[in-house]
């Protein structure tokens, strides 16, 4: 099983601001979708709510302490550790949030596909520290408005 993060970054690690997205760039959206299509992806509750329903054409999985919680089309999973007992489609989970979720997956992760929006954002969310675990850095899409860099572990 190999983790993957993919998250889409402002100057200041902005990622959010209440519950969505600040910015709205087509071109990364569609970098975004054809990346994770055909994986699991895994988000937390909120993130899944400001979606608003499945993913299409990935399975979804969504971490969520309330033990009530349920929605149609994703698998809820309780606990982190659950991924492992899962019978995925594919061996590469991308994780895509929220904070939070970043934040407790981050040391497991083998790489991080971070979309750097070139333009400033106002936020009230932000990406945690992680140049320092994942040194080894490469270009993998140059855009206008965006540049997805490709962090990996040494």
């Amino acid at each position: 099983m190999k983790l993957t993060a993919i998250v889409a970054m402002a100057p200041g690690r902005i990622i959010g601001k209440n519950g969505t997205l600040p910015w709205h760039i087509s071109e990364e959206l569609q970098f975004f979708k054809n990346t994770t299509t055909g994986h699991p992806v895994v988000m937390g509750r909120k993130t899944f709510d400001s979606i608003g329903k499945p993913l299409p054409k990935r399975e979804n999985l969504v971490l969520t302490r309330d033990p009530a919680w349920h929605a149609d089309g994703v698998e809820v999973i309780h606990r982190p550790a659950d991924i492992r007992d899962l019978p995925l489609v594919s061996p590469e989970i991308f994780i895509i949030g929220g904070a939070q979720i970043y934040q407790f997956f981050l040391p497991q992760t083998t790489d991080l596909l971070v979309s750097h929006i070139h333009q400033e954002y106002d936020g009230d969310t932000v990406f945690p520290p992680f140049e320092h675990e994942f040194p080894n850095v490469e270009t993998v899409l140059e855009h206008p408005d965006f540049t997805v860099k490709r962090h990996s572990r040494a």
